[in-house]
């Protein structure tokens, strides 16, 4: 059987990891898994008590905040599994999901990374997640489906996704030695589907197994409409075009993102009266005029 590292990523949530922790403990029964938590940066470190509450994980603690791919990277370099499953820490496990996850990935030669059906954990016969649909890469756009839907299974023979949703995906070690990890500089939001794009070329598909499932508390990290949120969603939506896309496609992206989706989002502000937020987008561009599409600079100050 192969050998599964489940990898996820603390930010301030003690409670929440300890709940995420204590779901897998009471529904897990694939061998082997070794489970590491890196804490990244949260304001108080949490570790030493956790390596004598949960002796069978593996904690790493990072001074600072490394960002959903940096932190996830840094749980992948301490990994032994064949199989890397990296999952928010706001999620819970269910029975066989990791054992219907792993029956993917070994009975697909093809498949580099699969992703389980996705509930919302405060309405959980809610679908958030069943697959995403394809990029509009001129718009940067895609659907996720089934989202807000009741699951009434009218999706469970879905096996293939455009895009992972960053929560929950499992993938093979093979595909991350080829492909490479995750781009740090997206620090949050879309370097799942920046990684996808590099899974995909060096030869990989992205598979659904909608047997699996696990329930997910979104936003908990970053909270709603947040500044982080909105900075990061817009800075990253632009990256993404940038790293990904042809000069004609990045062209009509530029020409859509700046003439429909700016004022858009700004009227959209306004009327919320959520005036800060105007500063966030215009920062978020200004930073992808000023800053190479590999830059470490984030252009936003993180706190812990």
């Amino acid at each position: 059987m192969k050998s599964v590292s489940v990898i996820s990523v603390n930010f301030n949530h003690n409670a929440v990891t300890e709940a995420f922790l204590e779901s897998i403990f009471r529904t897990n029964t694939y061998q082997p898994v070794e489970i590491i938590v890196i804490d990244n940066g949260s304001k108080t470190n949490p570790v030493p008590g956790w390596k004598t509450k949960y002796p069978t994980v593996k904690f790493i603690r990072s001074d600072v905040n490394l960002g959903f791919a940096g932190g996830n990277n840094v749980g992948i370099a301490e990994a032994k599994g064949d199989y890397l499953f990296l999952v928010n820490n706001d999620t819970e496990f269910t029975e066989g999901l990791i054992s219907e996850l792993v029956d993917t990935l070994d009975n697909d030669p093809k498949a580099g990374m699969v992703c389980p059906k996705i509930r919302y954990f405060d309405k959980p016969e809610m679908l958030q997640y069943a697959g995403f649909s394809k990029m509009n890469y001129y718009t940067a756009r895609t659907k996720s489906i089934g989202q807000f839907e009741t699951d009434k299974g009218q999706y469970d023979e879905l096996t293939k996704t455009g895009f992972p949703h960053g929560a929950a995906m499992m993938v093979k070690r093979e595909a991350v030695e080829k492909a490479g990890v995750m781009a740090e500089n997206y620090f949050l939001y879309y370097e799942e589907m920046d990684w996808c794009e590099k899974i995909r070329k060096a030869g990989y598909t992205i598979r659904l197994n909608m047997r699996a499932l696990i329930y997910h508390k979104e936003s908990i990290s970053v909270g709603v409409n947040s500044p982080l949120k909105e900075y990061f969603m817009n800075r990253n939506r632009i990256l993404f075009i940038r790293r990904n896309c042809t000069l004609p496609v990045r062209t009509i992206f530029y020409i859509y993102f700046i003439l429909f989706v700016t004022p858009r989002n700004i009227v959209s502000y306004i009327k919320d009266r959520q005036w800060g937020f105007v500063g966030v987008l215009l920062r978020a561009i200004t930073w992808n005029i000023t800053n190479g599409i590999n830059s470490k600079n984030l252009g936003y100050k993180i706190n812990k």
